[in-house]
């Protein structure tokens, strides 16, 4: 390549990109370094760009004001560096810009447009086949989930065993015949036969990653990339400090500027063992220094939850520590964190031997409408038996459960939920209520009281005695919602006696 290609116009939190030929010689991905510096008349900011191969160079860059830009581009990478610029235009619809956190708990997109995070996990479907790839996106496409969580590595577990499309650096994969269910574990961080250069990225295998990321963008999709995580049997969950930290920058440098991009350091850190405290304290830094947009950031456990107060962690990403109790806890941990609270891993609807993998649809629910009413919000999964280990929690594909229909139900909820978030509120001690945050207490006029497992016949009400209020009860598992009237001061509302049973209660 032997001219500069670069984007002419783009949209407001759109992708620039500038594309430049450079070095080939040496190690371009660790012996040459290119940024760019972007000027506005609102912002300026300097990012890291990456080579991409065959002797390019990127820099990306994602404008947060619809205006003229003027940008240069320099480093190592040659000799002499660039200038040029370019117009952001409005915002296309649909375009909200990045997540942000909102009214301490919650969330909002960078334009003022609420968001309720309730996403799936679907951990490396992005290395499955182009064919299950398509799938899951159609799957997803017809879904009402906002928010999915996925792996930049391959995945070594039960129910996958089988080697990726693709991998992120140049060498050679251990011999994948020697696997079994048997023997999985005894593999679990490097099995014999791997031979990487942790200095050499495969840029095809993050080509890879962008295109889906791309695509999710444009179903509306936040994604969680886990950077890091333990379940592998090629030493990528291995690599010394000065290997990880080139990771960290390279993978920074080229996704950074997608504005769907939430950063979640490791999926359960504590199960890798050669990683300690002061590391992910690093990885911090890095992220906190190289990433000028601010994206969501957070790190995900196993059993002992990381320090959530830790200030570069914006929102909690959370695993239940109770083998039963998960939304449950939500209120105890918003007054400890003062964070978001996202349950990525609640359990899932399936039924694997697994005690995290074979809960029902219905209690899966539950636990969804548990934490919303609590302040929080859950994450989804899905792992039924299938005969060719194609397990949606790993490998995507279509869902087969009954939850999904049911969690697009609870999202048509919060999407009609005034303002932004829902603040639980004592009521009475058997049942679970919510109203809108940043309210006094008992004085938001809207209030949303959900009864879980229990089964009342009827229930008793009273706000106070000078205005009315419209009263819905809503069947959270068959997805209806009857108007049941208006009424003032102390009165009575008669329910079927059914599990999973909310009322919604709105001032007129």
């Amino acid at each position: 390549m032997d001219h500069t290609v670069y984007t002419q116009s783009v949209e407001k939190w759109g992708i620039f990109e500038i594309a430049l030929a450079g070095h080939q010689d040496k190690n371009p991905f660790a012996d040459y370094d290119i940024w760019g510096e972007f000027t506005s008349r609102n912002e300026q900011k300097k990012v890291d760009g990456f080579y991409d191969g065959n002797g390019v160079y990127r820099v990306r860059f994602m404008p947060s004001f619809a205006e003229e830009y003027t940008f240069r581009i320099g480093g190592s990478f040659r000799e002499d560096g660039f200038r040029g610029g370019f117009q952001v235009t409005a915002p296309a619809a649909g375009n909200h810009g990045p997540v942000r956190v909102a009214n301490t708990w919650h969330f909002a997109y960078e334009d003022g447009a609420p968001y309720y995070p309730l996403g799936t996990t679907c951990y490396v479907w992005n290395l499955q086949t182009e064919e299950l790839q398509q799938q899951t996106l159609e799957t997803l496409k017809a879904n009402a989930f906002n928010k999915i969580r996925f792996c930049i590595f391959p995945k070594h577990y039960d129910y996958n065993l089988n080697e990726p499309i693709s991998y992120p650096y140049e060498g050679t994969p251990c011999d994948s015949s020697v696997l079994t269910r048997e023997n999985f574990l005894q593999y679990n961080g490097k099995a014999p036969g791997n031979d990487w250069d942790y200095r050499r990225f495969r840029p095809e295998h993050f080509r890879l990653l962008e295109k889906n990321i791309q695509a999710l963008m444009e179903l509306g999709m936040e994604a969680d990339i886990i950077v890091m995580h333990p379940y592998d049997r090629w030493g990528f969950s291995q690599m010394d400090a000065e290997s990880d930290d080139l990771y960290w920058n390279y993978v920074i440098a080229r996704l950074g500027a997608y504005r769907n991009v939430w950063w979640s350091l490791a999926n359960e850190y504590d199960l890798m063992e050669k990683k300690v405290l002061a590391d992910w304290e690093r990885y911090a830094r890095i992220i906190c220094e190289k990433d000028v947009y601010h994206h969501l950031r957070s790190i995900h456990n196993c059993k002992p939850f990381y320090d959530h107060s830790r200030p570069w962690i914006t929102h909690c990403s959370i695993q239940r520590q109770d083998p039963y109790k998960s939304a449950e806890l939500v209120e105890e941990w918003r007054i400890r964190y003062q964070k978001p609270i996202v349950l990525d891993e609640i359990a899932y609807e399936g039924n694997i031997q697994h005690g995290w993998g074979n809960i029902s649809g219905q209690e899966l629910i539950r636990r969804f409408w548990e934490a919303a009413c609590r302040g929080g919000y859950g994450g989804h999964g899905e792992t039924y038996m299938h005969p060719e280990d194609i397990l949606w929690w790993s490998h995507g594909g279509v869902l087969h459960g009954d939850s999904p229909a049911r969690i697009g139900f609870l999202m048509k909820i919060l999407k009609e939920t005034p303002g932004i978030g829902l603040a639980p509120m004592f009521t009475r001690w058997d049942e679970v209520a919510a109203q809108v945050e940043e309210t006094i207490p008992g004085r938001s006029g809207y209030y949303l009281i959900y009864y879980g497992f229990n089964r009342p016949s009827f229930r008793e009400y009273h706000f106070d005695d000078e205005h009315e209020y419209r009263v819905e009860i809503i069947d959270t598992w068959e997805m209806t919602i009857e108007d049941y009237g208006v009424f003032k001061g102390h009165f009575r509302v008669e329910l079927p006696g059914k599990e999973y049973m909310a009322v919604r209660v709105q001032k007129r």
